[in-house]
């Protein structure tokens, strides 16, 4: 019988869904179907553009959510809790009945709405093994709940910051995962013969996360006036890819994106990655590029970003242009691309040392194709189907973060 898997998972900005696509091919590998719900939608439509809008206009004005998730979030004051109690309001009922009477054999929570919910039901009996993946490295107050079994966390800070709020949590660090396409990308060579950058330039990928965050316009349009091929994405960001759909018009040397599948050739064409704090910095060193972070993102991502350079391979910037063009260059005189650094097998251990922790594992599962617990028997065309459960998808989505 096939293991069936349900992630949860939230689209505010990409990185859930990009976690929740890496431990869903690790799944699929090991013979399981799983399935990825967007809990925002499932709150209702108003209630999930409301939440989606609330907190994208919080994070437009950072001191206010710096100020909301370090006094609110992290220790989970009474506005936090009552927050998550409204979310699961909604959400409660009409994820039990899109479960109904047969319930996945493992939910993982790769948002903290999600997590908090399949907690609730878990401690209602409703369903057999709850699993948290987070890779915040500081997890706030609403990624912890009695009734998880076991948390994947991406650094030892974060195991203990789960362990601030639940002492006796079993958790597990694992290597941060990348999808598919960052473990084999395209040669540097092929990838700038694709996008039409000489191959003795100086090249850089430009991003501020699915949503565009700071300056970047301006970043690459000094950036490509100076001669530096500079491939700069949007993500969802529609006003801004005019801008530089513009702005290129004019110049050979920029190459605008939008949101794009793209990223893994973007990384292999380039000499250095400017970005946010999250999920792409993972995807830039599996492929051997340092990085360049903008401090934008605020509340957890000042966490995130003090992390990525302690990993090293990293610098910061500010975000007024001319400083960021000058770190740039800096950059650049000594940028060399490294080899590739697949963090996939790493992962993988851990999602098998997460299944045997709940009983999941290889070895409770019958014999097929002769051995237990193999894949054998389960075709490609089955691994990560969306079709037994309505409203569900796969969460492999383009993306330009």
């Amino acid at each position: 019988m096939t293991r069936r898997a349900l992630l949860l998972s939230g689209s505010i900005g990409s990185g859930h869904d990009v976690m929740a696509e890496a431990l869903a091919d690790e799944l699929g590998a090991r013979g399981w179907e799983s399935r990825t719900l967007d809990c925002l939608p499932l709150m209702g439509e108003r209630a999930g553009r409301l939440g989606a809008a609330v907190f994208k206009g919080l994070l437009a004005v950072p001191g206010v959510y710096d100020a909301f998730h370090f006094a609110s979030l992290r220790p989970g004051n009474g506005l936090a809790l009552r927050m998550d109690a409204a979310a699961q309001r909604r959400l409660l009922p009409r994820l039990v009945a899109l479960i109904g009477e047969d319930p996945p054999d493992l939910v993982v929570g790769v948002f903290p709405t999600g997590a908090s919910a399949a907690a609730t039901l878990a401690r209602e009996g409703r369903l057999p093994a709850v699993a948290v993946f987070c890779t915040d490295v500081t997890p706030h107050r609403l990624w912890v709940h009695d009734g998880v079994d076991v948390y994947l966390v991406t650094s030892p800070a974060a195991a203990a910051g789960v362990r601030r709020y639940q002492p006796n949590a079993q958790v597990l660090v694992t290597p941060a995962p990348v999808r598919a396409g960052f473990r084999s990308p395209p040669s540097r060579t092929a990838a700038r013969a694709q996008l039409g950058v000489p191959i003795s330039a100086s090249c850089v990928l430009l991003m501020g996360g699915a949503w565009g965050m700071g300056p970047l316009l301006e970043i690459a349009v000094a950036l490509a006036e100076q001669g530096v091929h500079v491939c700069a994405v949007a993500g969802h960001n529609n006003r801004l890819e005019k801008q530089l759909t513009a702005a290129a018009a004019g110049l050979s040397t920029l190459h605008p994106f939008g949101y794009t599948d793209l990223i893994p050739t973007l990384m292999s064409a380039s000499d250095l990655v400017l970005t946010t704090s999250g999920d792409t910095c993972s995807e830039a060193r599996a492929i051997g590029r340092d990085l360049l972070l903008f401090d934008v993102v605020p509340g957890h991502g000042r966490d995130n970003l003090q992390h990525e350079l302690e990993l090293g391979n990293a610098a910061v910037t500010a975000t007024d242009p001319p400083i960021a063009v000058a770190a740039v260059r800096a950059l650049l005189s000594t940028a060399a691309p490294r080899p590739a650094v697949d963090p996939t097998p790493g992962f993988g251990l851990i999602v098998d040392e997460m299944l045997a922790a709940i009983g999941l594992g290889q070895s409770d599962l019958p014999e097929v194709a002769g051995r237990p617990g193999g894949p054998a028997s389960i075709s490609p065309a089955r691994r990560g189907r969306n079709d037994r459960w309505p409203g569900t998808r796969s969460g492999r989505r383009a993306r330009g973060a």
